[in-house]
């Protein structure tokens, strides 16, 4: 095991409590696990608080032995029902609360136990501390991708006419999960689960569904209709493949395209003007502008080449976002979107995707997960980015 290092959880912690400052908070509760995971390295049955002057109290439920293993949090508490946290903790008038993810009747038993309280929605500030990853973090993302690298060099060994998506996809799960990969991709949302085995040949990749993507793919039925298949794969069509790797918690994204016997003209013309967006966009990122101009920018790129009918889906299922933050979650900050109005800071890393989606044809596209720094970019998940013919 991997356990985070004590100066890292309380670097992040001091960060916290600044942010907490500039929101007037004297205190902060995370009840989600992803959160709590970053703040205190254990994502064991637990509830984590942070007063804006005083120790942490982590607050575990089960299983404390490991939670006291996994984390460096000095004061760890255990205990069976969440109204034992009164006696811990002081009085207090505004206190944080994640309250974009925690259900509604949990907000009201947390009031009844707590008192009357001023609740603030605490969760902008660990999205705001996670946009900029540290030494430690950058680590467990490039193993990530290391991973990740191993798994699409593998696919030409097993990719054959007439395997369906998912046998595909199950295939190259296994062997990512032989090498570290955990199998969970997580995602910050009430109703969509991430999942590792998006694969989409020939039709299916411009089949549209629940995920904000320029493609979902058909599924496997009605109760999850996204990502491959069942059905065949063909020759001599496109084969779209972007299977995320998860390696301690930490995520790198990434699509690489894939065809037995050839390519159809129209997808790999397609495909080179998705890699010249991907990188004439990271040039302008360097360059200080706004994440939306970025945006726009990409899409100017797209209507240029002739592309921007497909480009990031067609009408009326267009997205409006070309690039996702990554760490812990799938979608993080920073965003290259229409609605994101901030430059992509030194330290950011993110996943950047143009994709274009021919009706009732296919999809092409790439994805790399990039890091910012000291003015450069650096791709992390370093795979061939040629078309590769099997």
């Amino acid at each position: 095991m991997l356990y985070a290092p004590k100066e890292e959880i309380y670097s992040r912690i001091d960060r916290l409590r600044q942010l907490m400052e500039d929101a007037s908070l004297d205190g902060a509760f995370f009840h989600y696990k992803v959160d709590y995971y970053y703040l205190s390295g254990t994502m064991q049955d637990a509830l984590l608080f942070v007063p804006a002057d005083d120790e942490p109290v982590l607050f575990v439920k089960r299983e404390v032995s490991r939670a006291k293993r996994e984390s460096p949090i000095e004061r760890i508490v255990s205990i069976r029902s969440i109204k034992e946290i009164i006696d811990h903790i002081k009085p207090m008038k505004k206190i944080g609360l994640q309250l974009d993810v925690i259900p509604y009747n949990d907000v009201i038993k947390f009031k009844e136990i707590i008192g009357n309280v001023d609740l603030i929605n605490c969760s902008p500030l660990t999205r705001e501390l996670r946009k900029v990853k540290s030494p430690f973090e950058l680590t467990l993302i490039n193993r990530a991708a290391a991973i990740q690298k191993m798994v699409y060099e593998f696919v030409p060994k097993v990719l054959e006419e007439g395997m369906t998506e998912i046998e595909l996809g199950g295939i190259l799960e296994a062997y990512a999960k032989a090498l570290g990969h955990e199998g969970l991709l997580r995602v910050r949302s009430l109703n969509y689960e991430a999942y590792t085995w998006h694969i989409l040949s020939g039709r299916t990749g411009s089949i549209v569904s629940q995920s904000d993507s320029p493609m979902g793919g058909l599924g496997l039925s009605p109760a999850f209709p996204v990502g491959a298949s069942m059905k065949k794969i063909k020759r001599n069509e496109p084969i779209l493949i972007d299977f995320g790797i998860c390696y301690h918690g930490y995520q790198a994204d990434q699509t690489r395209m894939f065809a037995i016997g050839s390519m159809p003209k129209l997808f790999s013309d397609g495909y080179e003007a998705c890699r010249e967006i991907h990188y004439r966009v990271l040039d302008k990122a360097l360059e200080g502008l706004a994440s939306r101009e970025l945006f726009e920018y990409s899409k100017k790129i797209a209507d240029k080449l002739g592309y921007g009918d497909y480009y990031l889906g067609y009408k009326p299922h267009k997205v409006r976002f070309l690039a996702h933050g990554i760490g812990i979650e799938l979608s993080e900050l920073p965003f290259i979107a229409a609605t994101h109005d901030y430059q992509i800071n030194n330290g950011a890393v993110f996943a950047i995707e143009p994709k274009m989606v021919f009706p009732k044809q296919g999809s092409c596209g790439i994805e790399n997960t990039v890091h910012i720094e000291n003015g450069r970019y650096k791709i992390l998940t370093d795979t061939d980015e040629r078309i590769i013919i099997v």
